[in-house]
């Protein structure tokens, strides 16, 4: 087995394993892919103070999101298709994140059903929900997440109309898979990844079928999925949602001032700075440069998170400095899903954990909960100057 120490090492296994077609979607943005590539080297602007000659002893990363204890600030981010990168991909992602302590959240467009997660773990999940048009299937699914014991409802904001992906429309994106000539040739090549689909039952959108009563065949389902979310979604919509689910309700898809004071309004618990990843509106701005305007407006009156561009350790620690109480992980831990399954997902987790810990150290911090603004060094315009 190879030596895994960052991230990246874990994405070079799974571009080996994964068909190209899955690796195209999680490895990319919209559009240009501006705001996919400066998600991650945003980051970069950024420095710690190394500090010295500090008691470095019985360091801690345990924090809690949303009341609930957390091993580090970290969650594990709904991403579609998860089962895809890995046979029974969501189930093996919840069972990592459940072992090691840090929360997993379920997908609306997941491969495994809430049903199928909630067979295979113990601890309570968090369900993202994208609103539909279809009204009995949103009333449905919140029933069917309430039996099964979910407690959060992570709301996604930024996706009543789907962003424009280029390669997904090039590589003719599936779940599964057509068998396309081109599709054929490329999971001819990956035995590994073929072997596991096959020993699964788990291979289109069990969220979806049998419960939203157009998506019947692949056809159907296709139509239904491109064309189902809800563009009228607005603040009210947000607010009758919140009072239908009736516990703790994360909103994610913000990235403006503007908005997050709309989201505090409503009584969320938590809101995600997030950009969908680079994958909606090109051109936005990174989600770290536009995380200190929202903590300075509402980040006392509820939980800021961020979401997007996260590939170390040290990127958690710079969010938390810059105000974030905690963080979502998308392509982090989908790179070590399908490079080794379950294990790649503790991997990643780890490499994360230990970034942190031993960088938190050596910025002479020995508590999660004290990496503040001194911690770092920003640019003086690295929120923008814009006209």
């Amino acid at each position: 087995m190879p030596v895994i120490t960052t991230i990246d090492d874990l994405k070079r296994i799974y571009k080996r394993r994964a068909p190209k077609m899955f690796y195209d979607y999680c490895e990319s943005g919209s559009w240009t892919e501006q705001t996919f590539r400066e998600n991650t080297s945003d980051f970069d602007k950024i420095r710690f103070r190394q500090r010295v000659a500090v008691d470095m002893t019985d360091r801690t990363t345990r924090s809690t999101m949303i009341g609930h204890d957390v091993a580090m600030p970290v969650a594990l981010a709904p991403v579609g298709m998860t089962g895809m990168q890995s046979a029974d991909g969501e189930i093996k992602a919840a069972k990592a994140a459940e072992k090691f302590g840090v929360p997993f959240t379920l997908s609306t467009m997941s491969i495994c059903s809430i049903e199928d997660v909630a067979e295979h773990t113990k601890a309570p999940f968090w369900f993202q929900l994208y609103v539909m048009k279809d009204v009995d299937f949103v009333d449905n699914i919140i029933a069917r997440s309430k039996k099964a014991g979910v407690s959060a409802l992570v709301i996604t904001l930024d996706l009543q109309i789907l962003g424009q992906r280029h390669k997904d429309i090039k590589n003719g994106l599936s779940a599964p898979p057509k068998p396309t000539l081109a599709n054929i040739i490329n999971l001819s090549t990956k035995w590994h990844w073929g072997l596991g689909m096959l020993q699964t039952k788990r291979r289109t959108f069990r969220n979806i079928v049998g419960h939203a009563k157009s998506a019947t065949d692949m056809s159907s389902l296709a139509a239904w999925t491109n064309e189902g979310f809800e563009p009228r979604l607005d603040w009210s919509m947000v607010a009758r949602l919140k009072e239908k689910w009736g516990g703790k309700v994360i909103l994610k898809g913000i990235l403006d001032v503007e908005d997050a004071k709309k989201a505090v309004e409503i009584g969320a618990d938590a809101i995600v700075v997030s950009n969908h990843g680079g994958r909606q509106l090109d051109g936005a701005i990174s989600s770290i440069r536009a995380l200190p305007a929202i903590v300075e407006a509402v980040g006392d009156q509820t939980e800021v998170w961020l979401d997007s561009g996260i590939r170390k350790g040290q990127d958690v620690l710079k969010a938390l400095a810059l105000g974030a109480k905690g963080t979502m992980i998308g392509r982090a831990y989908i790179y070590g899903l399908g490079a080794m399954g379950e294990q790649g997902v503790t991997k990643a987790l780890e490499v994360l954990h230990r970034e942190m810990d031993i960088s938190m150290a050596l910025c002479g911090r020995r508590d999660i909960h004290d990496m503040s603004r001194d911690t770092v060094m920003v640019p003086e315009d690295f929120e923008g100057r814009w006209a």
